[in-house]
């Protein structure tokens, strides 16, 4: 099993109990140039909020797109999204990667900024 599938049947295994549980999720998604967040609804056919370092907001306050203070920025930028469509208590979906570095950036700017996990 590489490395791709073995992130991806983690990934699995926490949405299905996310799903089970009915809550919103926070869904982080990055790539070695930008870093994706969105707020879905528990069953994933409604984006609440989202925001990614491509954004035109987001993107003024970035010097580079791919380093931990970009993720702080898009952090506080979803959660302030999502705080303003009125849902502030999320399940953090990590998509299967390590909770650290620029993932553990984005969810404690998220925290900050009015979403509780």
């Amino acid at each position: 099993m590489d490395k791709k599938n073995s992130r991806l049947r983690r990934a699995v295994k926490s949405r299905a109990k996310m799903k089970e549980l009915q809550a919103y999720r926070l869904t982080v998604h990055r790539t070695p140039r930008h870093i994706y967040a969105q707020v879905l609804s528990y069953d994933s056919t409604k984006v609440i909020a989202s925001a990614s370092t491509l954004d035109a907001e987001v993107k003024k306050e970035l010097t580079a797109a791919s380093n931990i203070s970009a993720a702080e920025v898009v952090g506080k930028a979803v959660a302030q999204r999502a705080v303003s469509e009125g849902v502030t208590k999320v399940s953090f979906d990590r998509s299967g990667f390590s909770y650290h570095g620029r993932v553990k950036a984005l969810a404690d700017a998220a925290r900050e900024n009015g979403l509780q996990f």
